[in-house]
Parts: structure tokens; C-alpha cells; sequence
């Protein structure tokens, strides 16, 4: 493989990278609206030259680049979350700025940028004849921002889509991201009885129940599990609901969402028993749940599931984290960083769930990630696009043989 001409190619595809970029930032794409940037996607991906493009009906955008026996995805989610203040931003995050360095807007670095260079990587492969006994699946997926790994869901079980490995490409600094923990969203749930507010000892307030739960909870956090690699679990109270007939009423029910970080070794059903366990929950006969998802996709499908995201995690000597240690090496001629995420991606379902191989590795800072301002570096997307270029011919050459022994050894980390 002629790692040079890879770069060399990449390189000279970073202004229409960078346009392409530009051209989806100014495309409005939260959860559920990403009509309009899946189908410029879809343009790109046929002007460049993909063998094939589909949208599915969930309205995920699949491209696929050669016709060989090994299944290699890709994914970028392209939907993002909303601007916040916009007394924050230095410009339009729709419009952005650029100049030599840099890409700015709403997506640039989460994750817009991996799915430029994904794209322009089907061009490198085509133009340098890199095709071998792969087919690359290209996705650009949906929903992620307000469900990570539902899009997934549906590749997996509908289409009956399985790759030997997906590489994710949310925003890595350009390192190499073996995993991350998981997370769930609970609902903790009080029940009271409401009376006039001038004489509260007439009722039972449910939000008086609801505060130990709270300070407990806040404990609680302080004594989960540790991972060595992973890092600690972790749990915030992140919202609070009420009702109540009126301000001068005793409040009759009240409820806590709570956001779950899972590291190796917790479950689903391990973390749900440590709350439901809490003195302050039994006290006040709190009800203890996982809250559901079922927002209709931009198509109109609705496609339910539990807000339940499970940890994933490869080792460094597995097969996925040697390709593209190698592909770095070749094309850069220096040791990649290996680490984690600190957030979570489309890899609890397609690992964390159906136990596929994912490694890490895009373009753009974490940092970035739902910050005003947000930017993506042009020699991030470079680096990016020769990667993406360099991985599946490395791994069918390489490490497609080995790969079946060892999935079948990997231990699911939320059992």
C-alpha cells in the first residue's frame, strides 16, 4: 500500500472537504429534522463515485464502495443538538467562518467532519484503485443525539446489515478510541397527596419524599465502580418535574431523571437495584425506571426502545485496534494515542448490544461537542480521510483472518 499517494490524494481533497463540510453545517439537522443534510450526503456520495447509495426507512444514508466478501462500516451520526444561546456564538453556527486552519458551525467537530472524510475516503479508494475483497458501508445515521445507537438498532435487526467491524468516527483528535462507558436514563417517581398550602400537614408532599432520594443519590455517586481503563461510573440528577393543582398547593407527584455513566462490570439491572436498594426509595415507595424512547424519525418511523446504552470496550492487541495502529503508523510514520471517549457514541449498540467490533478514530475535539463556536481542524479531516482510505485494505491483507477467534473471545463488559 502506498501510503504517500493516500496522503498526497487526501491532501489535495481538503478545500472540497472543507466545502462539503460548510455545505451540511448550513443544513439545520437536529434529532428527527435531518432530511435535507441526508439527502445532500447522498449527493456527495454519488458525485464522488459510490457503487451504490440507499436511504433506508428510518433515514439513515448507506454508501457503499466495492462488491468484496468482507463487510467494513463506517458511521457518522449527522444529526446534531440545538445551538443553546445564541448570544454565545461569534457568528452564524449555520453559516460558520473558515479560513486556512479551520471550519467552524454547529456540527463541525460533532460529528459533521467524520462524515466529510468518509466520504472523500470512497473517492481516495476509487481513485487510487484500492479495492480489494471489501466492501466499505459507508453511514451516515440518525438520531444519535437523542438516542445513541438506535439507527443501529435498525441496521442490525431490519436490514440485516452485520460488518466485520465498524469504525466510529465521532471526533477523537485524530487518536485512537478503543471504547467508552455506558449510560442509561432513569426515572425515579413519588407519589403524594395534595391539600391547600396553608395547611400542608392536611397532604403528603411528594417532593419532601423526593429530597433524601436526592441527597442519597448525590452519595451514591461518590461510591461506584472503578475501571482501570474505562474510569468510574458516575450519576447526576439532571431534571426535576412536579405537579401540583396550584402554587398554593402541597404537590402531588414528583420525578427525577437521572444520567447513569456505566463503566466494566455495571449493568443494567445492577444499577437500577443499587437506587431501588437506597432507604430514602423505600421510604417513600419510589417507582424505579429506565424512561423509553419513541420520537418518529424525519421518514415518519417510529421505532421504540429503552434508554439503555451498554459500555463497549476491545482490547489493544485485538484486531480492529491493530489495523488501525498500523494504518497510522504507515501513513504518519509515528505511534498513535490510544484512549477512550468520555462520551458516548453509536458503539452501544453495535457493540455494547450485538457484540460487533468498534474502534475509534475521526476528526475534531471532544471538546467541541455541543460547545458554542464549535470548530474542526481541515488537517484533522485530511488525516481523517487517508485513515478511512488505508483501514480496509489493511485489515482484509492483515487481520480478517484473525478476526472471527477474536470476537467470539470477547467478554461483553456489561454482563
Amino acid at each position: 500500500m502506498d501510503f504517500k499517494k493516500i496522503l498526497e490524494k487526501a491532501e489535495s481533497y481538503k478545500p472540497e472537504m472543507s466545502k462539503f463540510l460548510r455545505d451540511m453545517i448550513a443544513i439545520p439537522s437536529e434529532s428527527c429534522e435531518e432530511k435535507g443534510v441526508v439527502h445532500r450526503i447522498k449527493e456527495e456520495m454519488e458525485k464522488v463515485g459510490f457503487d451504490k447509495v440507499e436511504i433506508d426507512p428510518m433515514g439513515n444514508v448507506l454508501g457503499y464502495v466495492g462488491k468484496g466478501k468482507h463487510l467494513i462500516a463506517m458511521d457518522a451520526h449527522i444529526d446534531n443538538v440545538g445551538v443553546g444561546d445564541r448570544r454565545l456564538w461569534e457568528f452564524d453556527p449555520y453559516e460558520g467562518k473558515e479560513d486556512d486552519e479551520c471550519v467552524w458551525g454547529r456540527g463541525a467537530s460533532d460529528q459533521l467532519g467524520g462524515m466529510a472524510s468518509m466520504v472523500y475516503a470512497g473517492k481516495i479508494i476509487k481513485d487510487l484503485g484500492l479495492e480489494d475483497d471489501y466492501t466499505l458501508l459507508v453511514t451516515g445515521t440518525v438520531q444519535e443525539e437523542d438516542c445513541d445507537g438506535l439507527c443501529w438498532q435498525y441496521i442490525i435487526n431490519e436490514s440485516k446489515i452485520r460488518p466485520e467491524f465498524v469504525v466510529i468516527t465521532e471526533p477523537t483528535s485524530c487518536r485512537i478510541y478503543r471504547g467508552h462507558r455506558g449510560r442509561m436514563e432513569i426515572k425515579v417517581s413519588t407519589e403524594g397527596v395534595s391539600c391547600h398550602g396553608s395547611a400542608p400537614e392536611r397532604g403528603d408532599n411528594a417532593i419532601y419524599k423526593m429530597a433524601p432520594i436526592i441527597n442519597e443519590l448525590k452519595a451514591l455517586h461518590e461510591n461506584l465502580t472503578d475501571h482501570p481503563f474505562l474510569g468510574k461510573g458516575s450519576l447526576t440528577v439532571s431534571e426535576i418535574f412536579f405537579t401540583s393543582p396550584s402554587r398554593c398547593a402541597v404537590a402531588d407527584s414528583c420525578t427525577i431523571s437521572i444520567d447513569r455513566r456505566l463503566t466494566a462490570g455495571e449493568t443494567y439491572k445492577f444499577a437500577l437495584k443499587q437506587i431501588e436498594n437506597l432507604p430514602a426509595v423505600k421510604a417513600a415507595n419510589a417507582k424505579v425506571e429506565l424512561y423509553t424512547y419513541e420520537r418518529p424519525a424525519w421518514t415518519g418511523l417510529v421505532y421504540p426502545t429503552e434508554s439503555y446504552f451498554p459500555t463497549w470496550l476491545i482490547e489493544e492487541d485485538h484486531p480492529c485496534t491493530l489495523t488501525l495502529v498500523d494504518a497510522y503508523k504507515g501513513l504518519f510514520n509515528e505511534d498513535p494515542v490510544v484512549d477512550k471517549w468520555t462520551f458516548s457514541t453509536n458503539g452501544v449498540s453495535i457493540m455494547g448490544r450485538y457484540g460487533i467490533p468498534c474502534i475509534g478514530f475521526g476528526p475534531g475535539a471532544e471538546k467541541e461537542a455541543h460547545a458554542p463556536n464549535e470548530k474542526t481542524w481541515k488537517k484533522d479531516l485530511v488525516m481523517a480521510a487517508a485513515m478511512y482510505a488505508a483501514i480496509p485494505g489493511i485489515y482484509v491483507k492483515q487481520y480478517a483472518d484473525k478476526m472471527p477467534e477474536a470476537t467470539e473471545n470477547l467478554v461483553a463488559v456489561d454482563d
